[in-house]
């Protein structure tokens, strides 16, 4: 019987895997190494080795950056642009943005050379009245001349289809008939909506995308059905839902930060099950830092985002601050002297010096095994990469930034971590100072391979209440991958003023946007509970030029109705109103959720719980008198490990093994095979009721 459910999410380094048995109430987690070009194969190693019958797996639910890769390498399809005339060049003027804001240096190519941006006669005019019918012929033989220029995939982005999609509708019609692929995108199919550059680029990519990430889903596919595969194969979208491999297959742009927004999806869930509605997750990877912010057990969603400079993606999508600062980044002095982590990263192959692959550069993880963190012995990934190279990375270290610092190994190491703890701090202040929010009325929840090595540091530098640490840091993102629901996102530009407003009109077009949803979530085949919409209006004061996204019921849908949930919206955002202006609707969004069947939180606590005696209520801090009995037993050991400019004797446990209400201060380590937790000297920490190590500082006693 198909009863298993794997979330996998492949990184740079590892590809992660999370299995539910929801039968056997049993999970269990696995690491495999990534074949970073060949990430097909890294996948069904993990799944083989996960689940040797394959046709037990009633469903795979993969977090992917194929597309994430793609686009930052510039390893896209070879695609071409049919556009309007005299609109070619949309895609390269962009919003006269530049690299460098404050210099006019840098320089910009488009994933689309000009000699691949045709132009057509059609014109639609903004109020989607049709000026001039669009000209099939020139269609046809713009088709034909990028297919004999070797393109693989086409995009057709006319200036006004959000309006009016009948011109562009009728030219994408006529590529299909010529195109020997599928891999034709409408700009209309991918967002209708208004402004466009944005909508250009959005189409574009998604063009681009659609051979390279089309051929790796459906040879993942082919894989899986030859190994009698039948269950449902389902994909993360950038907005934590999931969808039907063949609609991210049709909609590949949509991926672009998949593993991480699944990351995030796992996070607000357990910190909503430990009692903690406020979040900021700090995913630590083998090359970059992805922070987010979860307010009221809500992950942030943003309408938009850039993977690289001037290639923007207008889909929904978990807001996520990426810096380059992770297990593999590149410590180095500058031409002024001054010590720089990252955001150069030495990637996993040759990877850090440690690695014994090549690499001569020190990296963090360097650092973190030069100072005891990081057992060389037993690193990360059940020993995937074998014992680490101690002296290489103190090589490193001493030779590229002790001696130019005049330091001693063991404080330049410390200098690489401070420096990038600094810098991770400054991106946990972007989230929530730089928006308003009071870090302090925050946990924050460590995850990846290196999230926990840091979590202590993050509580001095931020001021934030506590740290979460998951019972598998290393595979939450797979693990997020199956507790994500299945979503999909419509959007239509409007631009009508709500004093104009039809609601029958509105309601009419909602239920159109239902429709469809409905159809890509039926198509996915898994199964849901139950279906929950959600509706946001773009709106803003006439005379502005940027909305408010406020959301809103069936209930409110009338003028007065939205009306108060505008300046309702805009006075939380400005603590005020401007009124007798006019309010003016630009977009209308929709989106239908599929909500997945969850499986019980506390099937990862651990097996045992200690006597009630010596447990504490899950708010308060251990303090450094209470170590229960079961102390000495947990530990597996002791070592040095360097902190603060001197060594200290920190126990080290086999968190896996530590039971419920189990109580330990720093300094510590704990150990487990897809990560490590430092827990410095100060601190305390006390593993709650689902396996969470709930970390805080020691209270001060007279």
């Amino acid at each position: 019987m198909a009863d298993q459910i794997i979330g996998i999410d492949v990184g740079g380094t590892f590809t992660d895997l999370f299995v539910l048995d929801p039968v056997a109430q049993q999970v269990s987690i696995l690491k495999v190494p990534s074949t970073r070009g060949e990430e097909a194969r890294g996948f069904l190693d993990g799944v083989l080795r996960a689940s040797p019958q394959v046709a037990r797996i009633a469903s795979i639910v993969h977090g992917t950056t194929v597309a994430t890769n793609a686009l930052l390498e510039r390893k896209v399809a070879r695609c071409g642009l049919i556009t309007t005339r005299g609109f070619r060049d949309v895609l390269e003027m962009r919003r006269r943005d530049r690299p460098q804001t404050w210099g006019l240096t840098g320089s910009f190519t488009p994933v689309i050379t000009r000699d691949l941006r045709l132009e057509v006669t059609e014109r639609v005019l903004a109020d989607g009245s049709v000026h001039t019918a669009v000209n099939l012929e020139e269609v046809r033989t713009a088709a034909l001349a990028l297919l004999a220029a070797g393109c693989q995939s086409v995009c057709v982005f006319f200036i006004n289809s959000f309006a009016n999609f009948g011109n562009e509708q009728a030219a994408v019609a006529e590529v299909r008939r010529h195109w020997p692929n599928q891999y034709v995108t409408a700009s209309h199919e991918v967002l209708p909506e208004i402004r466009e550059f944005e909508r250009c680029s959005t189409a574009v990519l998604n063009a681009c995308l659609q051979p390279v990430v089309g051929q790796y889903l459906n040879q993942l596919a082919e894989e899986l059905r030859q190994r009698d595969f039948a269950g449902d194969f389902l994909i993360v979208q950038s907005s934590g839902g999931v969808m039907s491999a063949a609609t991210a297959s049709e909609l590949p742009v949509r991926t672009a930060l998949s593993g991480p927004a699944a990351g995030v999806i796992a996070c607000a869930q357990i910190a909503q099950a430990s009692g903690f509605a406020n979040v900021i997750t700090g995913d630590v990877g083998g090359t970059s830092f992805d922070v987010s912010l979860i307010l009221d057990g809500q992950a942030a969603l943003a309408a938009q985002t850039s993977i690289a400079y001037g290639m923007v993606v207008r889909a929904p999508m978990i807001q996520i601050e990426t810096i380059g600062a992770g297990g593999g980044s590149i410590a180095a002095i500058d031409g002024a002297g001054l010590l720089c982590v990252g955001p150069e990263s030495a990637g996993s192959n040759p990877g850090p010096a440690c690695y014994g692959r090549g690499g001569t550069r020190a990296t963090l993880t360097d650092a973190n095994v030069v100072l005891g963190r990081i057992d060389a012995s037993r690193p990360i990934g059940g020993g995937l990469l074998g014992e680490l190279n101690v002296e290489l990375a103190r090589a490193a270290i001493e030779t590229q930034i002790a001696q130019p610092l005049g330091l001693d190994v063991w404080r330049a190491a410390e200098a690489i971590l401070t420096v990038a703890n600094a810098r991770m701090a400054g991106a946990i202040r972007l989230v929530s100072i730089e928006r308003g929010h009071d870090p302090r009325k925050f946990a924050y929840m460590p995850f990846g391979g290196g999230g926990a090595l840091h979590a202590c540091a993050m509580l001095r530098e931020v001021g934030v209440d506590a740290a979460i640490i998951p019972r598998y840091p290393g595979v939450t993102s797979a693990l997020g991958c199956v507790l994500a629901d299945l979503r999909h996102d419509r959007v239509q530009t409007l631009s009508i003023l709500l004093a104009d407003l039809a609601a029958h009109s509105l309601l009419a077009r909602i239920e159109v946007m239902r429709a469809e949803c409905e159809q890509r979530l039926d198509a996915a085949r898994a199964p849901f509970e139950r279906r929950i919409e959600a509706i946001e209006l773009d709106m803003l004061y006439v005379g502005q030029t940027h909305t408010l996204s406020v959301p809103v019921s069936r209930a409110e849908l009338t003028r007065e109705g939205l009306q108060l949930a505008f300046e309702s919206t805009y006075k939380k955002a400005f603590a005020r109103t401007l009124s007798g202006i006019a309010v003016r609707i630009i977009n209308l969004r929709y989106a239908l959720v599929g909500v997945r069947p969850k499986f019980d939180l506390r099937m990862l606590a651990p097996a045992r719980a200690i006597a009630p005696a010596t447990a504490r209520a899950p708010t308060t801090a251990p303090t450094p008198t209470a170590t229960p009995a079961p102390h000495l037993e947990a530990s597996i050991g002791s070592r040095k490990v360097y902190h603060a400019g001197a060594w200290h004797d920190a126990q080290v446990y086999a968190r896996l093994e530590l039971p419920t209400a189990f109580e330990l201060s720093g300094p510590a380590i704990l150990e487990q095979s897809d990560t490590t937790t430092w827990l410095e000297p100060g601190f305390a920490a006390r593993v709650d009721d689902l396996g969470n190590l709930i970390v805080r500082k020691e209270s001060i006693t007279s």
